[in-house]
């Protein structure tokens, strides 16, 4: 099941980051793994800043989000 929690997560971050960094997106299926790498990215990121917004799914979705943010541009450096 954490598994499908994951891939659910890393979809719709990836999806939203996808929308958020126009022109950076890389196609749904590649987004879908920036959005769970971004996850992990996002947390660390959040970690360190000492950031937490709360809990449950939507923090969940908004710290995947950042980090695919951040993934996806620095993937879009590579892509130039």
């Amino acid at each position: 099941m954490d598994l499908l929690y994951t891939l659910i997560v890393g979809a719709v971050a990836g999806w939203l980051a996808g929308n958020i960094m126009k022109g950076a997106g890389f196609g749904l299926l590649i987004n879908i793994v920036l959005g769970i790498v971004g996850a992990y990215v996002g947390s660390w990121l959040f970690g360190q800043l000492d950031i937490n917004i709360g809990t449950g799914i939507f923090n969940t979705i908004i710290t995947a989000t950042a980090g695919s943010v951040v993934v996806l541009f620095i993937a879009g450096l590579f892509k130039k």
